[in-house]
């Protein structure tokens, strides 16, 4: 990756934390065309929420979803949430559970507390009590 992109990288990021959206989105839209995964999953995060623009959650799906398949663990845990909420598609629990897992095995603690109370209640994936316990002590929760 060239220079200019590192430095449009961080220059988009540091807008997205300071909520210049449009900004951000101006700087991170042609770094997440070329496959920049930090930059789809902000570009997602920000067409989901409406940051900077109007909600577009066909957009939203896309790019959460390039990013996840990269193996970005927020984007995996972005895809978890949209699924197990109904938010920008349709509510789907083993979906969820899919993405949950894919981010809770890089040790996203989020992930593994999310996919533990999931095997605690059986949504989405069989009631495990055994495998919500172990999520929950992965996550740093003794129960």
């Amino acid at each position: 990756m060239p220079e200019d992109n590192s430095v449009d990288l961080a220059s988009g990021i540091a807008a997205f934390e300071a909520k210049q959206f449009s900004r951000a989105m101006q700087l991170l839209t042609p770094l997440a065309e070329d496959g920049n995964a930090d930059a789809q999953y902000r570009i997602a995060i920000m067409c989901q929420n409406g940051l900077g623009g109007v909600r577009n959650e066909r957009l939203a799906v896309k790019w959460m979803h390039t990013a996840a398949d990269q193996g970005h663990a927020l984007a995996q845990h972005g895809m978890g949430f949209m699924y197990l909420e109904g938010d920008c598609v349709d509510k789907d629990g083993s979906e969820a559970a899919k993405w949950f897992r894919l981010a809770a095995e890089q040790g996203l603690a989020g992930s593994q507390t999310t996919l533990a109370m999931m095997y605690e209640e059986g949504n989405g994936v069989e009631k495990d009590p055994e495998e919500a316990r172990r999520w929950f002590k992965l996550a740093g929760f003794d129960r």
